[in-house]
Order: C-alpha cells, then structure tokens, then sequence
C-alpha cells in the first residue's frame, strides 16, 4: 500500500543550527529506507522547511516504524501527516 507522507521541521522549538547538526545522518538514513523500497518519491517541500514522499509499507504503523528510524524523528523535531492513498479509478469508467 502507498502512502503520502508530509512532514514539517519544529522550527518553533529548534533552532537551524538544531538541525543542521543532524542533516548528514538524516540524509544517510533516507537513502537507506529509499534502497530498502520503502520511500519511492521524496522531494522538498516548496511552502515550508519539511519533506514530502512516497512510501510503500503494509499499513500505516509500518510508516510510522520506518519513519521512527530518522534521526530528526528520533530528536522529536519533525511532524507528519500521513495520508494513505488508493488507486484513482476514474480512468476506468472512460
């Protein structure tokens, strides 16, 4: 199953620095679950600091498992809405 994941730096509670501190070992882990199959897509995101992806797991406590392995996650600095997608089946009715 596919899900939309949409995550969101505490910039309100850590400072850039914060964070910077953490991003290379952010960066290796993401490559990590991406050569797992887990994440497919991953992109920035364009309205604030945070990401947006992808992901592949059998339900929604595999992404929260996964996502829990991100060393950004593990500091309590990101947040996530976690959208759980299905097939669009509008092509079909054509």
């Amino acid at each position: 199953m596919q899900f939309l994941v949409l995550s969101r730096r505490r910039t309100d509670q850590f400072s850039d620095t914060d964070f910077e501190q953490l991003v290379p070992s952010e960066g290796a882990q993401a490559r990590c679950l991406y050569s797992l199959g887990f994440t497919r897509q991953i992109w920035h995101r364009g309205d604030i600091p945070g990401a947006c992806q992808i992901v592949e797991a059998k339900d929604a406590s595999e992404v929260h498992e996964k996502l829990a392995t991100l060393p950004l996650v593990k500091a309590g600095m990101l947040d996530f809405d976690i959208v759980p997608l299905k097939p669009y089946a509008g092509f079909s009715k054509v």
